[in-house]
């Protein structure tokens, strides 16, 4: 049951709050608050932990799976034109993922107690928080519960051999996926492409979040015509 004029206290736990703020949350949950450090999720300590996550453990722990994955394909004989082949087709896929995921599913509109609760938890508080530096990239833990069927799925569409190479590129283009979106938040642009790219994710945050779903490129909002309009146009 939604609470009649419900205001959420930042001061508390946030992600049991915010289901009582009904057909309210999506406004409320896109008005990004702008601080170096977020909120508070859990009131139990252990919980609250398993949702921050430092940007460096992202390559420690992902890197060397990638790394055995792609030496399995070759010690299945896979030669090596089609393991480059099938570790970048790894990595394509894997944006068309991102996006098809960012668009559909982190930017659905939730209006019940669990649908805002649930939302909030997996992609809401980004928007929330857009700074909050960790929880920007995923828990280690919550990518492995997405490997397991990612890795199942694979390995009845491809063969014995390419298998391995597919979910290795499409790992790779997971950590590439989250070290981009770490940096487009928090490091310095150095060229005119990350300038470019940077300006396009915090328009997405800061002026139009129903576009630019992407984060390690603008591919997919081309080809779906979901990329950003310029400043001023109607």
């Amino acid at each position: 049951m939604v609470a009649k004029g419900f205001t959420v206290d930042l001061n508390k736990p946030l992600v049991f709050q915010v289901g009582h703020l009904g057909e309210a949350y999506d406004d409320w949950v896109h008005r990004p608050i702008v601080s170096k450090t977020g909120p508070r999720f859990f009131a139990n300590d252990y919980a609250e932990i398993m949702t921050c996550t430092k940007w460096w453990m992202i390559p420690l722990i992902w890197l060397p799976v990638v790394y055995w994955y792609i030496s399995l394909a070759i010690q299945r004989g896979l030669p090596l034109p089609l393991l480059a082949l099938a570790i970048v087709s790894g990595i394509y896929a894997w944006s068309f993922v991102e996006y098809i995921f960012h668009r559909y599913v982190f930017h659905m509109k939730t209006t019940s107690y669990w649908g805002n609760t649930i939302h909030y938890f997996v992609h809401g508080f980004h928007h929330k928080h857009p700074m909050d530096s960790l929880r920007l990239v995923y828990p280690p833990a919550l990518t492995a519960l997405i490997c397991l069927p990612m890795w199942t799925l694979i390995k009845l569409l491809a063969t014995p051999a390419a298998a391995p190479a597919l979910f290795g590129g499409g790992l790779l283009g997971y950590v590439m996926y989250d070290l981009t979106h770490y940096y487009l938040h928090h490091g310095l642009a150095y060229n005119e492409s990350s300038k470019k790219l940077k300006k396009y994710h915090m328009n997405h945050h800061f002026r139009e979040q129903t576009m630019g779903f992407g984060v390690t490129s603008t591919f997919w909002d081309h080809v779906f015509r979901t990329f950003p309009r310029p400043k001023g146009s109607s």
